[in-house]
């Protein structure tokens, strides 16, 4: 993959961890602490709690996420960004057009997914 293909890479990674990190920022300064009108009846707590309680499992998934985007920047400056971590092969570059923090590709994915559905059978 050419240089400028990997610094394009390089920017959207990084603006997409940028725009995590606001997510999350928002959610500590302003959807964590419970005002007193969240406290008038069982009722509103419950709500206010199940809110709490949906924005803090999103901002668990964008933490994984934000893992994801850090590993891929590290493959880009290790010049391993593209290459299957499962087989060496390049990774199509519409898979990580559509997905740059994928570190498989489609076959290997496809098998990895094969395997987890006869385990979980």
């Amino acid at each position: 993959m050419d240089a400028q293909k990997l610094q394009e890479f390089r920017d959207q990674l990084e603006e997409q961890r940028k725009e995590l990190i606001e997510k999350i920022l928002h959610t500590v300064n302003h959807e964590i602490d419970l005002k007193p009108e969240d406290m008038a009846d069982e009722v509103d707590l419950a709500s206010v709690l199940a809110d709490q309680n949906f924005n803090l499992r999103l901002r668990g998934r964008e933490r994984r996420l934000m893992e994801k985007i850090d590993y891929a920047i590290q493959r880009i400056d290790a010049n391993e960004f593209g290459n299957c971590v499962a087989c060496g092969d390049s990774i199509a570059l519409k898979r990580l057009e559509a997905r740059p923090v994928t570190t498989m590709c489609i076959d290997c994915k496809e098998d990895e997914e094969r395997r987890e559905q006869h385990y979980s059978d």
